[in-house]
């Protein structure tokens, strides 16, 4: 039972009051995690073959949630060794100064009201942010991904199951990563999702022909196209 419904608890990491340094801090660590985990594979994985490599040659893209830059960056990087052109806004509520290389666009803004009109993007994306709402919010932030973006949405997040969370906190602690955001991340685990859900919530949000999919037990992928391919 402790796994069959999500948790509400609230996380540290969320805390609006933090100051700037202690959440850079914070999120440094936390892209140390991302790195290690490799939270870039379902993107480059499924991207290129879903999408098709021509598309692929340009792509507009906002990163929803992006926090300090990381996805866009390994995103474009990889892009790149392939000769193609990714750009990325990074939009995010509290932005967070990006390094000098980082070619991102940065936007303040919520992921419930996206401040970009019809169909701006060719894809919107999201990693590991939508946990951190509530079912009703998921729902919005959805409903305005579908909204920006011209083709196609690619959202990933965490699968809640019992056999990850506890596999991950023996990996973060061998990581020496800190107890706070080793606390949080139990956390997400709990306030992660399952297939079912994700399906009720992306028809709630009138997302057509949405596919859902379990990532190697430990992450869960939401793809729709407005061309339904």
């Amino acid at each position: 039972m402790f796994f069959h419904q999500r948790s509400t608890q609230a996380e540290y990491f969320d805390a609006p009051e933090r100051p700037v340094a202690e959440r850079l801090a914070a999120f440094r660590e936390l892209d140390r995690v991302n790195q290690f985990f490799r939270f870039e594979h379902p993107f480059v994985s499924r991207l290129p073959s879903w999408l098709g490599e021509a598309h692929c040659a340009s792509l507009e893209i906002l990163d929803v949630g992006a926090g300090t830059g990381l996805l866009g960056r390994v995103l474009s990087d990889w892009a790149s060794r392939r000769g193609w052109d990714w750009r990325f806004t990074n939009l995010d509520l509290n932005p967070l100064p990006l390094p000098r290389e980082d070619r991102a666009r940065i936007v303040a803004g919520s992921a419930l009201e996206l401040p970009f009109a019809d169909g701006h993007f060719d894809l919107v994306v999201a990693s590991q942010m939508t946990h951190h709402l509530t079912d009703e919010d998921v729902v919005r932030h959805w409903r305005e991904a579908w909204r920006v973006t011209r083709d196609a949405i690619f959202i990933c997040d965490l699968h809640r199951n019992a056999g990850f969370y506890a596999l991950l906190g023996p990996a973060l602690r061998l990581m020496g990563i800190g107890s706070q955001l080793r606390r949080d991340a139990m956390i997400s685990v709990r306030r992660g999702f399952h297939r079912r859900e994700w399906l009720e919530l992306a028809a709630r949000a009138e997302i057509s022909d949405p596919k859902v999919c379990i990532y190697y037990g430990t992450r869960i992928v939401l793809q729709a196209r407005k061309s339904g391919r």
